[in-house]
């Protein structure tokens, strides 16, 4: 495991659980608006976290953690994630697993060994704009079949999309759709937050929150914009 930082502690990023937080060095989109560029940029890596510090520190606090939120970066880009999520599941943990989507096959093996409590998964545009947003070729059915796998698994689950300024509000209502046609439940908006040295002008998109959430109501049982208003559900 190949682990680019850790947070001992969080009560907002796993639903309903005190976690810890690991996150995974390497991903394979290159979003504009990434705020984890350390994670993602190879020439901005740090030295990696033993995985045996992360593990013993777990150890330790059994009984005091709810679970633990395994991200990015892109974790399912990790060869032995799997062993990583075992011995964390093997502590009593619960998994929230982040994902961009792009590794359904590798999602979906570690959902059916029952490796993974929560999935939260990033949208990042309408499936035709993917590769704009993303800085790189992506199959589109690669997105779709992680939504799939994702909405089929009967686990709690979100996918969550960062409104910045590369993103119009046609845009988000095209995704809207696209994302209810797949069946998704629980969908959220989230502002980006301009970042030091942040560039090429990017800030938050489209905010016509009333519309936003008009449309977010008519399509999705459980739905939000975070940082701007009160999440429902």
């Amino acid at each position: 495991m190949t682990i680019g930082g850790f947070r001992k502690f969080s009560l907002i990023d796993y639903p309903g659980k005190i976690s810890a937080i690991v996150f995974m060095q390497g991903c394979n989109f290159r979003c504009a608006y990434c705020y984890n560029r350390e994670l993602v940029h190879p020439h901005l890596f740090s030295e990696p976290i033993p995985e045996n510090e992360v593990l013993s520190f777990l150890d330790d606090r059994k009984g005091l953690l709810d679970g633990v939120v395994v991200t990015g970066g892109e974790p399912l880009l990790q060869p032995d994630l799997e062993d990583f999520l075992r011995e964390v599941k093997t502590m009593g943990y619960r998994v929230k697993l982040d994902t961009n989507g792009s590794r359904p096959d590798r999602l979906e093996g570690l959902i059916n060994k029952g490796l993974v409590d929560y999935v939260a998964m990033d949208y990042k545009a309408p499936l035709d704009r993917y590769a704009g947003v993303t800085g790189v070729e992506v199959g589109r059915e690669r997105i779709v079949r992680s939504i799939d796998v994702i909405t089929g698994s009967g686990l709690p689950c979100e996918i969550r999309t960062t409104v910045f300024s590369g993103l119009w509000r046609r845009d988000l209502l095209d995704m809207m759709t696209e994302l209810h046609s797949m069946n998704v439940e629980t969908y959220f908006l989230q502002v980006f937050e301009p970042f030091e040295d942040c560039s090429d002008g990017l800030s938050p998109g489209y905010m016509d929150t009333g519309c936003l959430h008009e449309n977010l109501a008519g399509r999705f049982t459980r739905y939000g914009i975070r940082n701007m208003i009160r999440i429902k559900g």
